[in-house]
């Protein structure tokens, strides 16, 4: 999950309404009835290994690092246990691997010290973990225990602003947007069928606007040009 880079609001020449929102989500949902993050893990512990592996970083990235770690290491304690060297040496393929080795080890230390190795279910004690900010915070809340968070990307910054579905001139604006303007029915999985058209479909520099399932209720003024 690359980290986010804030781009000009590109073109909503006025918001969706609630019947355009509606259909958005029915139409995504229809395509992929049960989105699911493309990092890969087995256990809670192993996602928030990822998430904060992923700054700045793709999600092939990551999985090809962590298919390599997480045999050898995937709990708090063998994290630890395999030291801060070795650590680098299975994530050195991924961008920023010296800070991200640092901010994992003392991610692991606080887990095994002050919550007996169980990665929390609480946005203040996860965003106190070095390295886990609010959009960390909200994939693990919303991936690993299903709450209806979004953690807001480069990706759905982009959407928010462009398609009309909750314009923000910061990811925190668009977060709350998100979050008051999509229908509760779709809240838990919107995270992820966001992302995904983002990085599919939604581009940044091309959106496929013709090869798009809900341009019909997208207000990107560019569309089909």
């Amino acid at each position: 999950m690359t980290n986010l880079k804030i781009e000009a609001a590109d073109g909503a020449s006025k918001p969706m309404t609630a019947a355009q929102i509606e259909s958005f989500f029915t139409i995504l949902r229809a395509a992929n009835p049960q989105p699911v993050t493309e990092l890969e893990y087995t256990s809670v512990f192993e996602l928030l290994a990822a998430v904060l592996l992923s700054a700045q970083a793709t999600d092939v990235a990551v999985n090809k690092a962590t298919r390599r770690l997480f045999p050898v290491a995937n709990t708090p304690q063998k994290i630890v246990d395999l030291g801060f060297e070795k650590l680098e040496s299975y994530i050195q393929t991924i961008g920023l691997y010296h800070a991200k080795a640092k901010h994992l080890m003392q991610t692991c230390r606080i887990l095994i010290e002050q919550h007996q190795s169980i990665v929390p279910r609480n946005r203040d004690a996860l965003e106190a973990l070095p390295g886990v900010g609010r959009k960390t915070a909200n994939v693990i809340l919303n991936s690993a225990f299903g709450e209806p968070t979004i953690a807001v990307d480069t990706h759905l910054f982009r959407l928010g602003n462009r398609t009309g579905l909750a314009a923000g001139k910061t990811p925190l604006a668009v977060e709350l947007a998100l979050l008051k303007r999509i229908p509760k029915e779709f809240l838990v999985d919107s995270h992820h069928w966001l992302i995904l058209h983002g990085r599919y479909v939604c581009t940044a520099r091309s959106p496929n606007c013709k090869a798009c399932a809900v341009s019909s209720a997208c207000q990107f003024r560019g569309q089909f040009a």
